[in-house]
């Protein structure tokens, strides 16, 4: 038996390590040895998941950094000719559904980070063009530098997070641009063969429209490329939004879980008439106590859930609601005023509700951050979140329904029942959006004892078992249970995508496994 230490920490499915090394060889040809990654030491910050799974499971064998799409173009084909399967990542930094590491151990995992190019912002037409690498405060410094009126949306950990790849895995945000796949315009993918393709009006030569009309000619294909692995995105045009003359914050504060009924009730009218425009937030007592530094150990250290009488204390202590919703009016001095009366004669009507402006708040945490958001100024002040109950495990459950107070009624109650079960916090936020409603809980747990770990991932899966159903699916899901999340969706839908995957990648080299698609 030989002593002689390994090379590589995991190989791809079914290649050898004797050709795994002729395939590490080209990458370095091709790439420049200090761009192929595959010691212990560099693959450490692409191997931390906060799933409740054993990171050894998604394990990289390599990382591969490219700078260019010449670059993508020489990956892909190398991954062709060995049968290398490659799990790409922008930033890597969608911490809740699985960070940087690939689906599957043994994938090599291609960042995307060195592509960092701002290709064009146009401040009259409102349009932008990026590619992968770029972060939400890399855009906004941009803009805020040259002092250009334009405002972004991103989601919460927006700092370090980046627009292409929040889009790409159809992620929200919380200003009237919060759906940020609809104000997505134009992708330039490099598909399994090394062709190049640019979506809606990029492929006509000479073309100035390509960030200002979607549709182009033909087959729309830009969806087909979200949650997909269908090609590798190397550049996205998006639309911004330009900055209002006023923008008015406020909160309204609810003091009982059971009022969330009466709450979307009382907003989807303000939302579809587009007299609230932004995302409207509806949050938990124990995710807005996280994100302003309130530790669980700081009220108990008993197991298990947290009482209700501890939750009671907490929104004393901190001030805060059961629900706490978070809106903001944006126009004209005119269109705010007229607004802004609509909807405090709503609350008024509704007989419940403290309405908390953000002259009235200042800078209180969470109001400030909240106002950040939905203004399009990055934070980090949500990880927060990680620190409720310690250990570094989060895995985000995100079904979707009709914005409908009974609906929401019952998802809370569903979701808080089975939480509680194991042990576990509700902690979790409902995000109105036109007519639709994205329940959004983190599930945390302390990855570092395994027995709450088994908990968590057991309580994933029921989770995701009892809210099917009853009719409820997850928009987006960590990368240990993609599979499971793609069986909710039907065998229709599967066999096409993976009739589209055989067309497009007959060796099946483009990550292998997301969304549940493979050749």
């Amino acid at each position: 038996m030989s002593t002689q230490p390994r090379k590589y920490l995991a190989l791809p499915k079914g290649v050898s390590e004797n050709r795994f090394d002729a395939a590490i060889k080209k990458f370095q040809a091709a790439l420049g040895t200090e761009q192929v990654l595959f010691s212990a030491e560099h693959l450490a910050p692409y191997t931390k998941v906060m799933m409740a799974v054993d990171s050894a499971q998604h394990t990289p064998s390599a990382v591969l950094t490219a700078t260019s799409v010449e670059q993508v173009q020489a990956v892909v084909k190398i991954c062709n000719e060995y049968r290398i399967p490659v799990w790409t990542i922008s930033t890597g930094r969608n911490f809740g559904y699985g960070s940087a590491a690939p689906v599957e151990r043994g994938q090599i995992v291609l960042d995307l980070k060195k592509m960092n190019k701002i290709l064009h912002v146009d401040p009259e037409l409102c349009t932008a063009l990026v590619e992968p690498g770029v972060t939400y405060q890399d855009l906004y410094d941009y803009i805020e530098e040259r002092k250009l009126p334009l405002m972004l949306s991103f989601s919460a950990p927006s700092a370090i997070a980046g627009p292409l790849g929040n889009t790409m895995d159809r992620g929200v945000g919380y200003t009237p641009y919060g759906e940020h796949f609809l104000m997505q315009c134009g992708m330039e993918l490099v598909l399994a063969n090394g062709d190049v393709l640019r979506t809606g009006m990029g492929g006509v030569k000479g073309d100035k429209a390509w960030q200002v009309f979607k549709w182009g000619y033909g087959p729309t294909l830009d969806g087909m490329f979200t949650q997909s692995n269908y090609g590798i995105c190397t550049k996205m045009g998006f639309w911004l939004m330009p900055k209002p003359p006023v923008f008015k914050p406020f909160e309204i504060k609810f003091d009982n879980e059971a009022d969330i009924n009466e709450i979307v009730e009382m907003l989807r009218p303000l939302r579809i008439a587009n007299i609230i425009p932004n995302a409207v937030v509806i949050a938990g007592t124990l995710w807005e106590a996280a994100t302003c530094g309130t530790r669980r150990s700081d009220y108990t250290t008993a197991p298990g859930a947290t009482p209700d009488s501890v939750l009671a204390q907490i929104r004393k202590d901190k001030h805060l609601g059961a629900w706490n919703v978070y809106c903001a009016l944006y126009g004209s001095p005119e269109q705010v005023e007229v607004n802004w009366k609509i909807v405090t004669e709503t609350i008024k009507r509704a007989g419940k509700g403290r309405i908390v402006t953000q002259e009235e708040a200042g800078d209180t945490q969470p109001f400030k951050y909240r106002a950040q958001l939905m203004s399009g100024v990055p934070n980090l002040q949500e990880f927060g979140l990680y620190n409720w109950r310690g250990g570094g495990g989060s895995m985000w459950f995100a079904p979707v329904s009709q914005a409908r107070g009974s609906e929401c009624d019952k998802q809370f109650a569903l979701a808080k029942k089975i939480l509680n079960k194991h042990g576990l916090d509700y902690v979790g936020e409902f995000i109105v959006g036109w007519r639709d409603m994205h329940h959004v809980i983190d599930v945390l747990y302390d990855r570092t004892s395994e027995e709450e770990t088994q908990r968590a991932n057991a309580c994933f899966a029921e989770l995701l078992d009892e809210f099917e159903k009853e009719g409820y699916a997850v928009y987006r899901v960590n990368t240990a249970f993609q599979e499971r999340v793609a069986q909710s969706y039907g065998p229709v839908k599967r066999s096409v995508e993976r009739k589209i995957k055989r067309a497009l990648d007959p060796n099946g080299i483009l990550a292998p496994g997301k969304s549940g698609i493979r050749i």
